[in-house]
């Protein structure tokens, strides 16, 4: 394992950070980038995980990432930007949005402040796409994001406009899922 102490940050990779978008209807979109932020946080990176529309503390994630090593730990920040329940158009209300927004408001600050080398904005596309976040302004601060650092979008129905400024765009799309048979979300694998 990379000793973190006095290194230097991303001495030798490619000092160009790009944006990515994980999207679609397929379950692990959140998991692909918090494996993304393991990595990064394995090689000394900073990292910053913004969770939107997710509130709580019922995640095995936030519980594994909480008992990292002290060195690594001191690399990440993580904010919820949600209250504790999934946000829908049907059962949105103005404390969603406002927490949503706070949540946008601090990821712009770090974006601005190039705090960061990797920036994990998780649902952010499901807050755009509920509104929460404009559209436009989402792509006027990606665009003017500092040149090092990485920017990862997560969740279902990626906007168009974020889509065509991303670099990399996975899409997850199901083909089964056991959820269709009755099974409900299961602690440590869905959760």
């Amino acid at each position: 394992m990379e000793n973190c102490e006095n290194k230097l940050i991303n001495p030798n990779w490619a000092q160009h950070g790009y944006i990515q978008v994980y999207t679609g209807d397929g379950k692990g979109k959140t998991t692909a980038s918090l494996g993304l932020a393991m990595r990064a946080l394995g090689r000394c990176w900073k990292v910053l995980i913004i969770m939107f529309t997710k509130g709580g503390d019922d995640y095995g994630e936030l519980n594994s990432f909480m008992n990292l090593s002290p060195a690594i730990k001191s690399n990440l920040k993580i904010i919820q930007a949600g209250l504790d329940r999934i946000v829908y158009k049907e059962n949105e209300t103005e404390a969603d949005i406002k927490a949503v927004q706070e949540g946008w408001k601090l990821a712009k600050q770090a974006i601005k402040n190039d705090e960061y080398q990797l920036i994990i904005l998780d649902e952010a596309n499901i807050a755009i796409d509920m509104g929460f976040i404009d559209v436009d302004e989402a792509v006027e601060v990606l665009k003017n994001k500092p040149e090092e650092m990485e920017i990862v979008l997560t969740g279902r129905n990626a906007h168009p406009k974020i889509i065509e400024l991303a670099h990399l765009v996975s899409e997850i799309k199901p083909v089964k899922h056991y959820w269709d048979t009755g099974i409900a979300a299961r602690k440590g694998i869905e959760y």
